[in-house]
């Protein structure tokens, strides 16, 4: 096969930061450099630095979702993109998200004909019930998600328990397990750096470190862990917390730390942006702490092993495949009172938790250059199967992105901030989300429907003669989560919410 060439899509790419915008970014570098070529399609975002990466990065229009969801929806149908990625020419389409990535996906491989791959790095299940309070729109978000995976040629996940969690979600095809490497190199730690991070932050040497890399996000279990710091502080122990990371709950968890009495030993450092720096933090730390049961794989754990950091993990969760109690990392039960125990040994032995660290080094490790070489392995057998006619079927009997669903992403890029009716507005977009999946079997003809839309929207924008800012969304959202919650009162007045879900814990 000549020169290999690779399609990335995923809803998030640098300077937003999260676990699969880094996967996108080492898989692009990666195989420009090594194996071919890479292209990334991704929403647009403000301040990006994409010039500086040496592949092309294709962005297409967006405009920002809701606080709670962090996130960009982009609108996947934009000609131009599809024509940047079609005279890009890929041998494979790599989603890395189920959301509108997919949608992009699935519409390249129409007109292309190409293989698509997807990988599950998430469980958006978790997300989904999250965000929307109303059970038939988690279902029907759940069912689009499950649907969208299903229409790709092959499914890989991260983890055994990503898998398993995609059955759990109602997916019935076949998948491969393709675990996520890391971009962090085993070398020795930079003292300059690391002695300025110690005197930046305050870290004494006769204290136990514990450290907290992510998103600053609930559902990372993060009150989990407060309350413990809470218990091991009552009883006597000295330490400090370091919680690197941003996110929409951040102002919150800090409050959490105050009201709970351990403010004073946890530094929040905020988003770290340079992986020398990050790297460095790292070596501070005696031991990782990582309570997460929402990640698929914990690429943060395999970080911190490349740096000689165990870490603390809940049984039976998807970051604890392959570690071995005692021995790489330290399994504990979802509570406060286990994990707080952990963090009591640490603070009573901390050369323990330093053999921990290196065992985990040993047997945890991957590097991204491995784990990109594996999947472009991959890739090769899965293009040399659809060229002799041997690649199974996807689970989906329909491939191509159904009328319904384009329809109802081009309606949202309309001038939505002048929407007046917001409750039928909402109740229309639930109905459309519950229709059947009907899609074109002709690629001409779905190609030239979906065109059609687009410029039925572009149409719309025209004869609209009052500007709109993307400011405005703000209140707009306002109004669309006001109806939400008076039509989830009226409809389904057993939902859970926030503060319901916070009262349990």
């Amino acid at each position: 096969m000549s020169e290999l060439r690779v399609c990335l899509a995923n809803d998030s790419f640098p300077p937003q930061i999260d676990g699969v915008a880094n996967t996108i970014k080492n898989y692009a570098e990666i195989i420009t450099e090594h194996h071919g070529s890479a292209v990334v399609a991704t929403p647009a975002f403000p301040k990006n630095e994409d010039e500086k990466y040496p592949f092309p990065i294709v962005r297409y229009p967006s405009m920002p979702l809701w606080e709670a969801v962090e996130y960009r929806a982009g609108y996947p149908f934009w000609p131009k993109a599809i024509d940047a990625l079609k005279t890009f020419g890929p041998d494979i389409i790599h989603s890395h998200c189920p959301m509108v990535s997919s949608y992009l996906c699935r519409e390249l491989r129409t007109i292309t004909g190409v293989p698509l791959v997807f990988t599950y790095h998430t469980k958006f299940d978790l997300d989904i019930k999250r965000v929307l309070k109303l059970r038939p729109l988690q279902r029907t978000i759940i069912k689009a998600v499950v649907a969208n995976i299903s229409a790709c040629d092959e499914v890989w996940v991260v983890s055994n328990g990503a898998g398993e969690n995609l059955r759990d979600l109602g997916y019935e095809g076949t998948y491969r397990v393709m675990p996520n490497g890391v971009d962090i190199p085993r070398l020795p730690r930079d003292e300059t750096i690391y002695n300025t991070i110690r005197a930046k932050y305050n870290l004494p040497d006769d204290e136990a470190i514990f450290l907290s890399v992510g998103r600053m996000k609930w559902i990372k279990n993060h009150r989990i862990t407060i309350k413990a710091l809470r218990i091991i502080k009552d009883a006597g122990f000295k330490f400090k917390m370091i919680f690197v990371g941003a996110g929409s709950d951040l102002d919150d968890i800090i409050k959490y730390t105050e009201e709970m009495g351990v403010r004073e030993n946890c530094v929040f450092t905020g988003a770290v942006h340079d992986r020398e720096y990050l790297r460095n933090i790292y070596f501070c730390a005696d031991i990782f702490v990582f309570p997460s049961t929402y990640d698929t794989n914990g690429i943060v754990v395999r970080e911190a092993s490349a740096c000689g950091l165990g870490s603390i993990l809940i049984r039976n969760s998807c970051a604890a495949e392959g570690v071995e109690d005692g021995v790489c990392g330290i399994l504990t039960e979802e509570n406060p009172e286990s994990l707080a125990k952990a963090l009591a040994a640490v603070c009573d032995n901390r050369e323990f938790a330093h053999k921990i660290g290196k065992n985990a080094e040993e047997t945890l490790y991957m590097s991204w250059e491995d784990s990109v070489a594996r999947a472009v392995a991959r890739y090769g057998e899965i293009i040399e199967a659809k060229k002799l006619g041997e690649l199974p079927p996807p689970a989906a009997s329909k491939t191509a992105p159904d009328e319904q669903a384009i329809r109802l992403i081009a309606a949202s890029f309309k001038p939505y901030a002048k929407i007046k009716d917001t409750g039928r507005k909402l109740r229309q977009a639930a109905a459309d989300r519950e229709a059947a999946y009907f899609a074109y079997e002709d690629p001409a003809e779905h190609e030239w429907f979906a065109r059609q839309v687009i410029e039925e929207h572009r149409q719309e924008e025209a004869e609209d003669t009052e500007e709109t800012e993307v400011a405005e969304v703000t209140e707009v959202t306002e109004n669309l989560e006001a109806a939400e919650n008076n039509e989830a009162a009226e409809v389904c007045k057993d939902s859970e919410t926030p503060q319901d879900v916070e009262a349990k814990e």
